[in-house]
């Protein structure tokens, strides 16, 4: 996720460097020729034409809340495929990854603590946010990718990310723990309906834990999938 910010005030234009990772990421899989390119295309102008909607309502605390969460997902997952291409020889994907990663990283700080200054004006609103953002669990820019072939692409493949601990239901689970600690959840001061929220988000991060050892459990008797973006290179 990114923000317009002005580029000559010492500020990242985000915007910008975002189109920069999927562009480098892009050359990287042309050059190397490992997949097949006119798939992946295919599958990236859908995603574009599909849109995403993260489900805030247009609501700014709902938004710092996706994009504290997301931010620190996409720095999880491409940290979890650096240190992967590491161990696999390939030292150059192991790079890129770390740029990337180390990008997000920045871009989470950044929102998480604008979300950490509306806790501390608006608790009651802000602790309100941050459930009705999770109840609706937190999606992935990339749900609605679609590559003419597989109309359940986008669940196979977060199948793939869980096998392979890329991005998994544990990670989820500890991405919810973070955010209750870093926005000090438990030490607001609220009542009624934000208090019982409050309750509920100090448990949630234990539920996912659980939850994963079931859905890890579920996805090693899924079938193996073959995917368009490999099976079908020239």
């Amino acid at each position: 996720m990114t923000v317009p910010v002005r580029g000559h005030d010492g500020f990242v234009g985000w915007t910008a460097e975002e189109n920069r990772h999927g562009d480098l990421l892009n050359a990287y899989l042309r050059l190397t020729g490992r997949v097949h390119m006119r798939a992946i295309e295919r599958t990236v102008h859908s995603l574009i034409v599909n849109g995403f909607n993260p489900k805030s309502g247009a609501d700014p605390y709902n938004l710092l809340v996706y994009t504290s969460f997301q931010e620190r997902a996409t720095r999880i997952s491409h940290g979890n495929v650096g240190r992967m291409a590491a161990t696999e020889g390939d030292l150059n994907l192991a790079r890129i990854c770390r740029v990337i990663a180390g990008d997000e990283a920045r871009h989470e700080a950044f929102y998480t603590r604008m979300m950490s200054e509306v806790l501390e004006h608006d608790p009651a609103g802000g602790i309100l946010a941050f459930q009705s953002m999770l109840g609706g669990m937190i999606a992935m820019p990339g749900r609605f990718m679609d590559d003419g072939k597989d109309p359940d692409l986008f669940d196979h493949f977060a199948i793939v990310a869980q096998r392979t601990n890329v991005y998994t239901v544990r990670d989820y689970g500890s991405i919810i723990e973070h955010l209750v600690k870093a926005w000090d959840i438990a030490g607001r001061s609220v009542t009624g309906e934000a208090a019982r929220a409050q309750e509920a988000l100090c448990r949630e991060a234990e539920r996912y834990v659980r939850l994963g050892e079931r859905i890890a459990a579920a996805i090693e008797k899924q079938p193996l999938r073959a995917f368009s973006w490999i099976r079908e290179r020239c």
